[in-house]
């Protein structure tokens, strides 16, 4: 198995090459540069091109490009951030511990909701349980993130005052101290639950469905008939085999909750990843947006790989090629 995480490991550097070339592209094809909102009666013409120098945006663009990846190979410097005058990855990496922080507990949510309701959907199929859950389901499947998000914000956050509504931590918190950890979570609660609520439709809809059929199987029909507890039946046979489906998806999960998180970032004012690249979308800070691109399409490639993983261990007769 170690041989083909290896080899799948090396088939992501050229994959992540063709995505370095999209993404820088498309970065250029962008209107303006970083530069152009300076343009004002009191900003000469002059001193703009000397900015673009400074930052070698006059050089075609494919010189450009080379200049760029051959830091990120040999020094692994992703440039410096035009908007925040901070070398980019510093400035990924202020941000990523949050956006880990808020993945993770969403990912703890997610599972706390979604596998009970999945587990109750499809144990008492066609009952007016299920019906509930999976009206639950389309609901929180079409609602839309900003939707729900201002919904949110507006109901804890506005009305009720529950939750803090901008920020990962009160100003003057000491770092370290039981109060600064109180502080980050309970910042993270809100945003959290909201991106909860939107991604517990699938693994709801793939336990209900695998529960449902495994059913009708022979090997609970087996169990049954030689008087196994009902519950002993689904707690050690049908609903192992039903998280099979949940297991495939945990890397997507893992990935989608990484970089997912720009609109619930950017609702909640959360100070991640995901706002940051709003951030540098609005203010054209090329550096910031093609680094974070190729950090996310790493974690999809990364993400895939760890599914396959967990698959072959999760069910030995599955073997990744």
């Amino acid at each position: 198995m170690w041989k083909t995480v290896l080899r799948r490991f090396l088939i992501m550097i050229p994959q992540l090459f063709i995505l370095s070339i999209l993404v820088f592209a498309l970065g250029k094809m962008m209107p303006g540069d970083p530069f152009t909102g300076m343009i004002s009666g009191d900003t000469k013409g002059d001193q703009l091109i000397q900015l673009r120098e400074k930052y070698g945006l006059n050089k075609p663009t494919h010189e450009q490009y080379i200049d760029w990846i051959k830091n990120i190979v040999t020094k692994w410097d992703f440039g410096k951030s035009y908007t925040y005058k901070v070398p980019v990855a510093q400035k990924i990496g202020e941000r990523a511990g949050n956006t880990i922080k808020l993945s993770l507990l969403t990912l703890i949510l997610t599972y706390l909701i979604a596998i009970p309701l999945g587990i109750l959907a499809g144990r008492y199929h066609n009952s007016k349980i299920d019906k509930a859950i999976v009206a639950y389901n389309f609901i929180s499947y079409a609602v839309p993130t900003f939707v729900l998000g201002l919904l949110m914000l507006l109901l804890f956050g506005y009305k009720l005052r529950l939750f803090p509504v901008t920020g990962s931590v009160e100003i003057g918190v000491q770092p370290g101290t039981f109060a600064y950890f109180k502080s980050k979570l309970h910042h993270m609660i809100l945003p959290a639950f909201t991106a909860a609520i939107l991604r517990t439709t699938g693994t709801i809809q793939y336990l209900r469905n695998e529960i449902i059929d495994a059913k009708t199987q022979d090997y609970v029909k087996t169990a049954r008939s030689k008087g196994v507890p009902i519950n002993k039946v689904y707690t050690h046979h049908i609903f192992r085999n039903s998280l099979l489906p949940v297991a495939a998806f945990f890397g997507f999960t893992i990935y989608g909750l990484l970089s997912g998180s720009i609109f619930i970032e950017t609702i909640f004012a959360y100070p991640g990843m995901g706002e940051l690249f709003i951030s540098a979308i609005q203010s054209r800070d090329y550096a910031i947006i093609n680094a974070l691109v190729l950090l996310f399409g790493f974690l999809l490639l990364l993400g895939s790989l760890l599914s396959d993983i967990i698959m072959s261990i999760v069910d030995p007769r599955i073997r990744i090629d």
